[in-house]
């Protein structure tokens, strides 16, 4: 375990880690760093707090963390660790592929977190190699948010020219049509410091084989989550399927706990809200 006095910085840690990626060789049965790094004593900046709500279209000036919050407080750990040179999986082109993240109670926005995070595992995927990041946030002795989240890091695997069929699931009704303004990405960005290029501006985007500048994945899935309402114990699970273009424009489709983004007939993001049982 190791125990910072800061959260480091996120723009280093992306040069360095695209510096590094040519050099990785990805695979399940790499070695992977096992360390946990933990960040004490962490208090939310109140001011880009409120840039994050506003962005993602929570209610702002409430007391409570948004569900997703927590995740921006402990991605700089996360980012660290994946461009660590003991990280097996390039950075560059690395995947946020889902998010499955368990919240025992509402968050004080003035409150201090222990916020901890380490890799859990590699493991193959038809398309290459999954990390699973596991994000930690605790109050004392209690852990009182946790998410899981998989990174992809796509190569050439024995299975990846097969094709799989997704069973849609029952369709769900509109309920919202949404025009997402080209500066979301910049916006977003500002928020919770994730500049990473693609998000930013048409030709950063290009760069990376993107016809124009995409929306972070962590904003589609917050932008669902501020208009489906979280209950105050919840488990929420989200897969990100693909990009939304900037500007663009979406349909929010939700019903019976469950929620959908897309645009026509391309889903981008599927997920679900449930109650979290005590245990």
């Amino acid at each position: 375990m190791i125990v910072l006095d800061r959260a480091p910085a996120l723009g280093p840690l992306l040069a360095l880690g695209a510096a590094r990626s040519p050099f990785k060789r990805p695979g399940a049965v790499a070695s992977f760093p096992r360390t946990h790094l933990v960040l004490p004593g962490v208090r939310p900046d109140l001011e880009k707090l409120a840039a994050y709500e506003r962005v993602c279209g929570f209610a702002t000036g409430e007391d409570g963390l948004p569900v997703t919050y927590p995740h921006v407080l402990g991605f700089p750990l996360a980012m660290r660790l994946m461009s660590a040179r003991e990280f097996p999986l390039p950075l560059l082109g690395l995947v946020h592929t889902s998010i499955e993240i368990e919240r025992q109670a509402v968050l004080p926005a003035d409150g201090t977190y222990d916020i901890a995070v380490h890799v859990e595992e590699l493991r193959p995927h038809r398309r290459g190699t999954e990390a699973v990041v596991v994000t930690g946030v605790r109050v004392g002795e209690d852990v009182v948010w946790k998410s899981r989240s998989t990174y992809l890091a796509r190569h050439r695997t024995p299975h990846s020219g097969e094709t799989v069929r997704e069973e849609p699931g029952p369709p769900l009704p509109v309920v919202e049509e949404w025009r997402i303004a080209g500066d979301v990405g910049r916006r977003y960005g500002a928020a919770s410091g994730d500049r990473n290029p693609i998000h930013l501006y048409p030709f950063t985007a290009r760069l990376f084989g993107f016809p124009r500048a995409i929306a972070h994945g962590m904003w589609t899935v917050a932008r669902c989550l501020a208009a489906h309402g979280v209950p105050t114990a919840a488990v929420v699970r989200a897969e990100f399927r693909a990009p939304v273009l900037l500007p663009g424009t979406v349909e929010y489709a939700a019903a019976d706990g469950r929620f959908r983004l897309r645009s026509g007939d391309r889903v981008h993001v599927t997920g679900s809200v449930r109650p979290r049982v005590a245990r």
